[in-house]
């Protein structure tokens, strides 16, 4: 096989593209509102209707103030003796007008918040749909440096912070607009003098926002980011509970929970405080207005002939008047923690992905028909051609690798810890991408089938069991999908499973619990070999796989093993070389390198490294 990749007859792999992360607030919500475009038909009714809505609401006081005109008016004749008393039949029609303005608002009302928490919901399930995609596309390195609790505050919290704006604040901000503008006309048209007088709160009132703004934003975000903290460290120890149980790690645990949960209870304790006096300071405003209104509204009845009602509407809409200022300065507080909250769903989202997949992908043929550019035949042939890789840039692990695998072959990796043993494992699977080099399958560049593609081709046993909550058949058929009941049975029988569950509650129908502990850790590792035998993969990686079982069930695995590796490539990474002796071709690996290659007998003869790694297991300590 040589060193170069089979020519495609396509053009090469796409260039990575990547978000550009969100740095401030605005941004952000440029972000956010491009990300709602889909949905601007449907906020474009609900902007409608809310505007409707506050409308018709608007009109009401002023309606009512023609009813009270015409009750005074009507008392003030009888008193004087110059009217015909108190006209009801026209405060009636009053009256039914103004119930029929109020059902027709309520009706607006009513469909724009039906449209608008449909709106929010969509959104809310896509962009949990986008973050759940987004996992999937994102490299093994994220997770790395990132806490799996982080990731899960984004999916939950700090969307349901954007669900929670969405629904209730966006339209909240429309209507106060509205009403600011609306009761501004109505009181104007009532008289200028007493609107003047009610519109000097508005300057104190903006002064005093801004202020409770610029000390509570840092705090909002604070809040956010801590409580991130707080979720993705109580997802770890509880993860962990054993382990840090059994080397007492209970007083470090709570120590860090209790950092963590002091800055979120600091930064939580002084965003809801600014957030919570925003109301009385507001309404303290507010009042010393509508003292000053009342006032002169007084005075003007009496001098210019203001009518009574029109007193009494003005009064009204001086209350209301305010209520939109109120909601505004809430709804900054909101829109603080709701920027927060979408900066780092957007960080998310933006996250550097895995490389590109080919646009057009070779394809394995798993049929009869003659293999095609493609659409080939895979035999299990491996190459590493010059692979150079590093977690990071700076820190190269593997130097200039370079081996050539027979397909059927079995191969055993061994070297000291650290080697880079496994490294090539997540690289042959392409779960990092090498930085210089090539890997190939059969001579062609493993980047040039799809992920799903080539992950299909092997069959993986690892020295970390992974099991999930459900029943043992089921996580024995994770390894396909489709296998019968029959064919999960052969594959327990030869992965020396069958006996141990049949002895258990249930058998095969036993449900594991979520974590795994109502089975020891032997049997764990003996279900995920069952579950690669049935894969029935082209290309078999075992990494420790027989580290946590006892002697005699290794024999019987070893034994299942030995016909499970029949006719198929396999990569065994092995720390007890016992284990190895019959391996076709034995990679010595030592700080990233190739330093010795050869079978057993071959590697002993020549009294080199391995010789010295398999001499050590058997020196007294």
């Amino acid at each position: 096989m040589s060193g170069t990749p089979k020519k495609r007859p396509h053009g090469p792999m796409a260039k990575q593209m990547s978000g550009e992360k969100a740095k401030d607030f605005k941004g952000t919500f440029r972000q956010f509102l491009k990300y709602m475009g889909r949905y601007k038909f449907s906020i474009l009714i609900v902007m409608i209707f809310a505007v409707l809505s506050t409308v018709f609401m608007i009109i009401g006081p002023k309606i009512l103030g023609n009813a009270t005109t015409l009750l005074s008016e009507g008392l003030l004749g009888s008193f004087t003796g110059t009217g015909n008393g108190i006209d009801f039949q026209g405060i009636g029609q009053v009256l039914l007008w103004l119930v029929g303005i109020y059902v027709v608002s309520a009706l607006f009302s009513f469909i724009q918040g039906y449209i608008m928490t449909g709106v929010s919901m969509k959104l809310t399930y896509r962009l949990r749909r986008d973050i759940s995609q987004k996992i999937n596309r994102l490299p093994l390195k994220y997770y790395d440096r990132t806490s799996h609790g982080e990731v899960l505050s984004r999916i939950t919290n700090d969307i349901d912070t954007l669900s929670q704006t969405l629904n209730q604040s966006v339209t909240q901000i429309i209507t106060s607009v509205t009403q600011l503008i609306g009761i501004l006309v109505m009181m104007f048209s009532i008289s200028w003098q007493m609107s003047l007088v009610a519109l000097s709160i508005v300057p104190v009132s903006l002064i005093l926002v801004l202020l409770i703004v610029k000390h509570s934003q840092k705090h909002f975000k604070q809040q956010q980011e801590y409580l991130g903290h707080v979720n993705g460290h109580i997802e770890e120890m509880y993860g962990g509970h054993i382990v840090m149980k059994a080397f007492n790690g209970e007083e470090n645990s709570v120590e860090q929970f209790t950092q963590y949960n002091d800055k979120l209870y600091s930064s939580a304790w002084k965003s809801q405080f600014f957030s919570g006096i925003t109301m009385p300071i507001m309404n303290f405003v507010s009042n010393l207005g509508y003292v000053a209104v009342c006032i002169l509204g007084g005075y003007l009845a009496v001098n210019n002939g203001l009518a009574l009602g029109d007193i009494q509407a003005f009064i009204q809409y001086v209350r209301q008047f305010t209520q939109p200022i109120t909601q505004v300065a809430n709804i900054t507080n909101v829109l603080q923690q709701t920027a927060a909250a979408a900066e780092r769903v957007f960080e998310f989202l933006n996250e550097e992905e895995e490389v590109p997949e080919s646009s057009n992908p070779i394809t394995i043929n798993t049929t009869e028909n003659p293999d095609t550019e493609l659409n080939v035949h895979i035999d299990g042939s491996v190459q590493f051609a010059h692979v150079k890789f590093g977690y990071t840039d700076d820190k190269i692990i593997i130097n200039d690798f370079s081996c050539n695998v027979k397909a059927g072959s079995k191969i055993a990796i061994v070297g000291p810890t650290g080697a880079g043993k496994t490294t090539l494992v997540k690289l042959l699977m392409r779960f990092y991408d090498v930085q210089q080099g090539a890997i190939l399958v059969d001579g062609y560049d493993i980047k040039d089938f799809s992920r799903k593609d080539l992950r299909s081709l092997f069959g993986m046993v690892l020295q970390d069991t992974w099991l999930y909550s459900g029943t043992i058949k089921d996580n024995i058929r994770y390894g396909k999908l489709d296998a019968t009941d029959e064919e999960i049975l052969q594959a327990a029988k030869a992965a020396q499973v069958d006996h141990f569950v049949r002895t258990l509650p249930d058998g095969y129908n036993m449900v594991l619990n979520e974590e795994v502990t109502n089975v020891s850790q032997g049997q764990k590792q003996l279900l995920t070999i069952a579950r690669a035998i049935l894969a029935d993969p082209k290309i078999l990686i075992l990494d420790e796989a027989t580290s946590s079982v006892d002697t005699r069930t290794e024999i019987l695995i070893q034994k299942a093993m030995d016909n499970l590796m029949k006719n198929r490539t396999s990569f065994v990474i092995a720390h007890r070389l016992s284990t190895i002796k019959d391996a076709d071709t034995i990679l010595v690996l030592n700080d990233g390198d190739i330093v010795e290659q050869g079978n057993h007998d071959e590697l002993m003869s020549r009294n080199g490294f391995y010789a010295k790694l398999y001499n050590s297991q058997f020196e007294p300590a």
